[in-house]
């Protein structure tokens, strides 16, 4: 712990103004990075293992923020199921177990950035490792591992009270937000094989509309074209977006009063989505380990029984270079490129609905248990503010918790995974999963703002209102 790099936590209430500012400049510092190209590179022109991860991991390709969360994101999860699990012994009440836990989740977290940049490294990604130089890959390595550092460092800043929310969930939807928003406002040209088009949706349909003669055909052209962000994609993306809002706001409020003050009722909600967007960013994880496994051994092992049930791969016809799963198990664990390609192949589109659903359900339900956001947590946090629920004696609280959180859990995780269908489905830019992503983040730092804004200075969350209680997540 001593040779940790590490964030004091602030010694004064931070105003909000402040926090702001230091959230702002968090994210200028990850955006710089993210353009930064990593010094050394020979070339980086071959197929990208991490193609299907980048958006949801804030991840560029080529760049300082190459690794981009992965290494803090995986850290976290394994040390919250380890302790979860009960294999690591941690008491979460006690400040010097909650300081080890964090110390043993950082050390952790730069074990894995330096293991990843490793292997990124002398498999090739950057060009043969004999004609970069011992010189030139160990820089390259450290430079990774340097960032991954940062990017600890930065996460740690806004989480200790300096920033607003989490500094993962804001470079995740960020690299979202930016993803969609260059892919409709992008000036850059491709040529298709009908001369240069513009890749933004909106600029595209200002162009074809100057300079097209037919209007009409010109404007289903701009709605419809193929192979580029069109403006039903945009449509599609800011409908999902309406839609996830909306369901933002489903909840059941168990009615709760004051054991001890006679009159003191309030509502405890049980949210729609009451493990916010874990379970899609964990189904999210294991698909995407599960690619980038099977693409690796397809390279090495094409012809290996076992490795083609695992996933068959063959070049992608809009990004060359790039691959895409066509047969095995990484194939029926993807997402239908489109309406059409769900519709050719009805076993494969079942067979993804059953798995995104239920994958979701049982990452929310198991969730729960680790994250401390169960019935037992939150049982015992409504005793310890000596609240019960109406209609019930004070020792049937778990009981009746443990009958709507899990069900309520699991029911949110199985919608989550629907939506994430839907929108692929319907063309969203930026892809479901990142889309119910940027908007359960964006929706959760309006509340976080919300809360900042109203709570009077000094007041806990407790304080600010006898109708307010809110979950532990």
């Amino acid at each position: 712990m001593g040779i940790l790099p590490e964030v004091t936590p602030p010694d004064r209430k931070i105003p909000f103004n402040h926090k702001a500012l230091w959230t702002a400049t968090t994210l200028l510092i990850f955006l710089v990075m993210s353009q930064v190209p990593l010094y050394g590179i020979m070339s980086s022109d071959s197929s990208d293992p991490l193609y299907w991860m980048r958006v949801i991991l804030a991840s560029n390709r080529g760049t300082l923020m190459e690794l981009g969360i992965t290494p803090v994101l995986t850290s976290g999860m394994i040390m919250q199921l380890l302790a979860g699990a009960q294999l690591v012994e941690v008491d979460f009440s006690l400040k010097e177990d909650r300081v080890l836990f964090s110390a043993a989740q950082k050390l952790f977290a730069l074990i894995i950035a330096f293991g990843q940049a490793t292997v990124y490294v002398l498999t090739g990604l950057y060009g043969p490792p004999g004609s970069l130089g011992a010189g030139v890959v160990l820089l390259l390595i450290l430079q990774l591992v340097a960032a991954a550092s940062i990017v600890l460092l930065l996460d740690e800043l806004l989480s200790k009270g300096y920033g607003l929310g989490s500094g993962i969930n804001l470079f995740i939807a960020t690299n979202i937000c930016e993803s969609i928003v260059w892919k409709a406002f992008s000036p850059r040209t491709i040529n298709t094989g009908r001369g240069p088009e513009f890749e933004g949706a909106v600029i595209a349909l200002f162009h074809i509309m100057f300079t097209w003669n037919d209007k009409t055909r010109g404007l289903k052209e701009a709605f419809y074209r193929e192979r580029l962000p069109n403006i039903m994609n945009l449509l599609s993306t800011a409908l999902v977006f309406a839609a996830i809002i909306y369901l933002q706001g489903f909840r059941l409020e168990i009615p709760v009063k004051s054991a001890k003050n006679r009159g003191v009722r309030g509502a405890y909600p049980i949210k729609l989505f009451y493990t916010s967007n874990m379970p899609i960013m964990l189904e999210s994880a294991l698909t995407s380990n599960v690619f980038l496994v099977s693409q690796m051994l397809f390279a090495r092992f094409p012809s290996n029984l076992f490795v083609k049930l695992l996933g068959v791969w063959e070049p992608m016809e809009e990004a060359s270079g790039q691959l895409e799963a066509v047969s095995g198990l990484a194939y029926y664990i993807s997402a239908p490129r489109s309406i059409t390609s769900a519709l050719l192949d009805p076993l494969h589109t079942v067979l993804y609905i059953l798995f995104i659903v239920s994958a979701c359900a049982i990452f929310s339900k198991t969730w729960i248990e680790v994250s401390g956001s169960g019935p037992r947590e939150v049982a015992k946090q409504l005793k310890d503010q000596q609240m019960v629920i109406a209609g019930h004696r004070e020792g049937s609280i778990y009981k009746e918790l443990k009958r709507i959180i899990p069900t309520a859990a699991a029911f949110g995780g199985a919608t989550l995974g629907l939506l994430s269908f839907t929108a692929d489905m319907m063309g969203a830019l930026g892809s479901g999963t990142g889309i119910l992503m940027a908007v359960t983040i964006i929706y959760s730092y309006w509340e976080i703002g919300m809360r900042e804004t109203q709570a009077p200075e000094g007041a806990s969350m407790g304080d600010m209102s006898e109708h307010s209680w809110f979950p532990c997540y």
